[in-house]
């Protein structure tokens, strides 16, 4: 398995998007608090959300080939289940059906994320540690608000015996350790 320098030469070859790559170390944070508290590989969920979005710049118009064309550079360089976790995001074009708690929380992440930094850019003068629970949550709960986040591939965690509202406070929190490396 990489480690987290040869992770983060793939970021820098593979992403150029600013936005992608706080993606990425965003989800990194979130999937290793939830490695610690669910008493898993720390190292490879990690390692799993800072690689998640390796081949987006390159599938975004094409998602049939997301998580397929992550295998094929990853696959000597992960472990099956960090890419089987990252082609189960892309499930609906995968071959790859969610399973495992890594594939949930990924999935969840992802999702979470995506709406995160849609709330950033619609609120610019927010910081991270300015996005609390209750303005999160009622943005999750607004049905106007970022239609096109499907909220039930965050609801997903609840199959591993997380509440919703607890995933949204331990993925904000793991943010708010790292808001310097994702703020705008």
């Amino acid at each position: 398995m990489l480690n987290r320098d040869q992770a983060l030469i793939l970021i820098k070859k593979y992403l150029q998007d600013k936005e992608n790559i706080k993606k990425a170390y965003a989800a990194e944070a979130i999937l290793k608090r939830m490695a610690e508290m669910l008493n898993k590989n720390e190292e490879l969920w990690s390692l799993t959300g800072l690689l998640h979005n390796i081949d987006y710049e390159y599938t975004e118009g094409d998602p049939k080939e997301r998580g397929n064309l992550s295998e094929k550079l990853l696959s000597n360089l992960l472990p099956k289940d960090g890419v089987n976790a990252i082609k189960a995001d892309n499930y609906v074009h995968t071959d790859y059906v969610p399973v495992t708690s890594l594939d949930r929380v990924l999935i969840a992440t992802v999702t979470f994320l995506g709406l995160f930094f849609y709330i950033k850019r619609n609120y610019p003068d927010k910081k991270t540690t300015d996005i609390t629970l209750p303005f999160f949550y009622n943005k999750f709960n607004d049905p106007n608000f970022g239609q096109r986040f499907n909220r039930n591939r965050i609801k997903i965690i609840t199959n591993i015996g997380l509440s919703v509202e607890d995933f949204l406070k331990i993925s904000l929190d793991s943010l708010n350790e790292i808001n310097k490396e994702i703020d705008f």
